[in-house]
């Protein structure tokens, strides 16, 4: 974990608190680490989906309409 830490208060789930707890000690390591890692990945796949937003962004649309009368041109529905 960075020297540079901030204190938050978190609400989880009696169940999903059991387990983070248990996992840290089967991992030798604490429940915030844990907790700072699973954000950090969240928030990286977060900002990868926005990588792959902004590439497609010029792509043409097609609407819910036009793929249902497409799929019904070919037979599929």
């Amino acid at each position: 974990m960075s020297t540079e830490s901030k204190r938050a208060t978190i609400y989880l789930d009696a169940a999903l608190h059991r387990v983070l707890r248990m996992k840290a000690a089967e991992t030798s390591r604490s429940v915030s680490e844990l907790v700072n890692e699973a954000v950090s990945t969240a928030l990286q796949e977060d900002l990868e989906d926005l990588g792959v937003f902004e590439k497609r962004a010029h792509e043409p649309t097609l609407s819910f309409e036009a793929a249902l009368k497409e799929l019904k041109r070919n037979g599929k529905i």
